[in-house]
């Protein structure tokens, strides 16, 4: 099979060109970085809490046919209606079944990466409904017609001037404006008005609680509950592995949860739907997109346990530098590269090859999925089903056949050496992708071997 384009490649070297912001980019998202750690070690129970997370999980997932049935029998009886869909596609047809029956035409919705993964916002534009996302981040792109580039931060590639010239273009507020009240305040005064006028409320779910049939969706902006209690029609969409036991496992989720995202203690909002109000009609759709074929790999089954938190894009060195659209994938950053393959290898065979495999994506996860070595994992699929393309497979075999032999590696460190401290052009060019973005080191007088030689006798 041919190799796909390496379009991450492709695209993080356009998002590096503006040296300047890139590098804000990184600090930024490292500074978010930073406040998950202090938020994290405030408790000293951590690391007792990511535990019981995992494993709560764990049991989940390893029971998750009668969880899923036990949810739907018990938010039934709350006098929910209860779909599923087993892929993107039946997911946004029920969805627009349902405002179809209802003739809603206006729609507002508060931040769910499941409708970007099944392109919702798109598909009801082809067939005259207007959705409005509510988060003001999310607002922020879609006025810009751009997808999120971070799943809890999603215009975090986006500097005041730019939302400022975004306002002035869609919301004729004042131009070159960025002072950040006044730019707040004009976005709530637009939506606001979308809240009260909408037919119907959308929102995603970040937990739905089995033994209760009930969910639960957390804002730092009050949007979802706004939205909800302002309609008559509440519809919440969620991927099957949102499903957790007990009431109960929600004070270990809400506690890790906030903490990994922003380094909170909590997010401002944590809003629970266990039934309709009166008046209102509610249902939750339940989607599978590819889950149940993810939960059948062994190698790759933990990447369910992910709670969308996105500590991993925030600590990830190619991520932080790269910024999220260079993903081309609804979930970017590290948990994205895992779960993007299942969906589609040949589109994002790339994407598990956009890492370190440092590992620091593991460390932060706070249900310790191990992502790096599920990265590890989807290189090797990748390259036995032929999607590595023939470059990279020579490569490897060239390097093998290197490193494999201790006298043609000797021999190629001595040459490489030399290259590198007498023809430094030969490697510092534009031909060689790893000088690219990159200082490259000055070669050693020696080899550690030999260095090693002539010192291992000293004391």
């Amino acid at each position: 099979m041919s190799q796909p384009a390496t379009q991450h490649n492709k695209a993080a070297a356009a998002f590096l060109k503006n040296g300047q912001r890139a590098q804000w980019h990184d600090e930024t998202l490292w500074f978010v970085r930073a406040k998950r750690d202090k938020a994290a070690h405030q408790i000293p129970e951590w690391e007792a809490l990511r535990n019981l997370g995992s494993q709560i999980k764990e049991h989940t997932l390893s029971n998750l046919d009668e969880y899923l049935l036990q949810f739907e029998a018990n938010a039934k009886k709350n006098g929910i209606k209860v779909h599923w869909a087993n892929n993107a596609a039946e997911h946004n047809q029920i969805v627009y079944e349902i405002l179809l029956h209802h003739n809603a035409v206006n729609v507002v919705k508060s931040k769910s990466m499941l409708t970007e993964e099944c392109g919702l916002n798109h598909y009801l534009a082809e067939r005259k409904i207007a959705v409005v996302d509510t988060d003001l981040g999310e607002y922020i792109v879609q006025l810009r017609n751009e997808p999120p580039s971070h799943i809890v931060l999603p215009a975090i590639h986006l500097k005041k001037e730019d939302v400022s010239n975004t306002f002035h273009k869609h919301l004729h507020t004042e131009k070159n404006n960025q002072d950040p009240v006044y730019l707040t305040r004009a976005a709530r005064q637009v939506l606001r008005k979308k809240f009260i006028t909408a037919d119907a409320a959308i929102t995603g779910v970040n937990f739905a609680v089995a033994e209760t049939g009930g969910i639960v969706v957390c804002t730092n902006e009050g949007n979802a509950d706004l939205g909800v209690h302002a309609n008559k029609v509440h519809i919440a969409c969620m991927g099957f592995e949102k499903i957790i036991p007990r009431a109960q496992d929600l004070s270990v989720f809400l506690r890790l949860l906030a903490r990994s995202a922003t380094g909170q203690p909590i997010t401002t909002y944590s809003s629970h739907f266990h039934r309709p109000k009166a008046g209102q009609e509610m249902h939750i759709v339940l989607v599978n997109n590819g889950r149940t074929e993810q939960l059948g790999r062994e190698a790759f089954r933990n990447s369910l346990k992910c709670i969308r938190c996105a500590a991993c894009f925030n600590t990830c060195p190619v991520y932080r530098r790269s910024g999220g659209h260079s993903y081309h994938n609804s979930v970017a950053g590290p948990i994205g590269s895992i779960l993007a393959p299942n969906l589609d290898m040949r589109k994002n065979a790339d994407l598990p090859f956009a890492s370190t495999l440092c590992g620091s994506c593991t460390n932060v996860c706070p249900v310790k999925i191990n992502i790096h070595e599920q990265l590890w994992s989807w290189r090797q699929v990748l390259m036995a089903e032929g999607y590595g393309g023939a470059a990279k497979k020579t490569s490897m075999k060239l390097m093998t056949g290197v490193l494999s032999k201790p006298a043609v590696y000797r021999l190629s460190a001595g040459m490489a050496r030399f290259f590198m401290r007498y023809l430094p052009f030969l490697v510092n060019n534009r031909l060689n992708p790893w000088y690219k973005q990159r200082d490259m080191p000055s070669a050693p007088k020696e080899s550690f071997k030999d260095w090693y030689k002539k010192n291992r006798n000293h004391e």
